[in-house]
């Protein structure tokens, strides 16, 4: 009775480590990143599993340096940058970022609707983006910042149902743990392409900004003053570890179920995420399909008011509004009217004639564009003294970080040459 006592005591320390890092982490696989995730799996079969080992450590490492940059400063990114460096680059990250976060909302958004279409047919795709669409914005500018967050820690489970897939299928887990940690490299445009993609997805720009500001407002919630000590650094270190790690074991079973089941299958193309479910239906049965599907939702409902909050933060915060999801809309009228707008421009895209594949393409160019200054910004923060005190990045962040700008700027030199030849 006392080991099981112990055993409970420290499991629920561990779950009051976690917070914005693991909202972040899963959020990470949204509805766009599901459909590159499968298109991987479905291209190239397991091809790409060993991205998802790759990615981690690189990912863990920039998001480790956001989250003390916020923990430190007790601001967000975008203050940061407004304080520390010309206000030219800050607008370049706007004029950038922008556009980029609305495409991916609308091709979130797109997603939930074209899957619930699936499960109730006699419901239009665009009714059910409309509807989701409303519930979002009720849920963000209805509850404060606490009852928002707890509600994201809730949907993070909902990714956990696509590691439950592959196990339903029959795996050959000799080729499986070959293909993770041997890398497999096919020198052609498809195949770089891809990985530029899973790149792009996997750290993007707008998770650096949301990550940050996060840690700043839990800073700012706290119900005891707080400050800043080595145990409030290790408990942050666990958040985002474990929310980059629940990211790429996400990203790892995704690519796996598509490369066992759609690439054996012979379907090599797929777009968007409705497509991947409906794949999967004849060849793995109606249960793995609902579960697909529920997972596709439930991730939307999380990724979106990441997204619109990470945006909404960053206009707030260079132009000076007031801003916060626990305030009311009256104190914060342009912080939630930025959230409603990049919800219903997203929501409205497909009536442009935008589809959700194109929204991916020109969100992976932008992020793509962005990506690298960003990352020498952070590290450039994150050893600053004058800012970070005795927080500067340690030896391993500085070389995963500068591993991760150098990928990033291949990724982003390639998104333009593919782009243009």
């Amino acid at each position: 009775m006392k080991e099981t006592k112990k055993i409970t005591i420290k499991f629920k320390r561990f779950l009051t480590m976690l917070g914005p890092g693991l909202v972040t982490g899963a959020s990470d696989d949204d509805p766009s990143g599901i459909a590159t995730y499968s298109q991987a799996g479905a291209q190239f079969g397991y091809a790409t599993l060993w991205t998802a080992v790759l990615t981690f450590p690189l990912m863990a490492a920039i998001q480790g340096m956001c989250a003390r940059i916020g923990i430190v400063t007790s601001q967000g990114l975008t203050v940061n940058l407004k304080n520390h460096y010309p206000k030219s680059i800050l607008y370049i990250m706007l004029l950038f970022s922008f556009p980029a976060i609305t495409l991916n909302i609308g091709a979130d958004i797109q997603g939930m609707g074209a899957v619930t279409h699936m499960i109730f047919p006699q419901i239009p795709s665009f009714v059910c983006s409309i509807i989701f669409t409303a519930i979002l914005m009720f849920i963000i500018i209805k509850y404060p910042y606490q009852k928002v967050a707890m509600i994201l820690k809730w949907l993070c489970l909902s990714v956990l149902l696509y590691i439950i897939v592959p196990f339903m299928v029959k795996q050959d887990w000799i080729t499986v743990l070959k293909s993770t940690f041997i890398p497999n490299i096919k020198f052609n445009k498809d195949f770089l392409y891809i990985l530029v993609a899973i790149l792009g997805t996997t750290i993007s720009p707008y998770l650096f900004f949301w990550q940050a500001t996060m840690e700043a407002e839990d800073m700012a919630h706290s119900k005891k003053a707080v400050i800043v000590n080595k145990q409030i650094m290790t408990h942050m270190e666990v958040d985002v570890n474990v929310g980059m790690l629940l990211s790429n074991v996400v990203m790892f079973f995704m690519i796996l179920t598509a490369g066992s089941v759609l690439y054996k299958a012979g379907i090599r193309q797929i777009d968007t995420v409705d497509q991947a479910a409906k794949a999967l239906e004849p060849l793995t049965g109606k249960f793995t399909y609902l579960i697909f599907t529920l997972g596709i939702i439930g991730t939307g409902l999380l990724a979106i008011p990441v997204l619109a909050g990470s945006q909404s933060y960053m206009l707030s915060e260079t132009f000076g509004w007031e801003a916060g999801l626990d305030k009311k809309f009256p104190q914060a009228k342009a912080f939630y009217v930025t959230i409603i707008v990049s919800l219903l421009v997203g929501l409205c895209l497909d009536l442009i004639g935008i589809s959700p594949i194109q929204a991916l393409i020109y969100t992976a160019i932008l992020y793509g564009i962005t990506a690298p200054v960003l990352i020498a910004i952070v590290m450039h923060i994150g050893n600053n003294k004058k800012i970070m005190g005795p927080y500067t990045n340690s030896k391993l962040s500085n070389i995963l970080g500068g591993i991760t700008l150098l990928l990033m700027t291949a990724a982003a030199v390639a998104v333009v040459y593919f782009q243009f030849t």
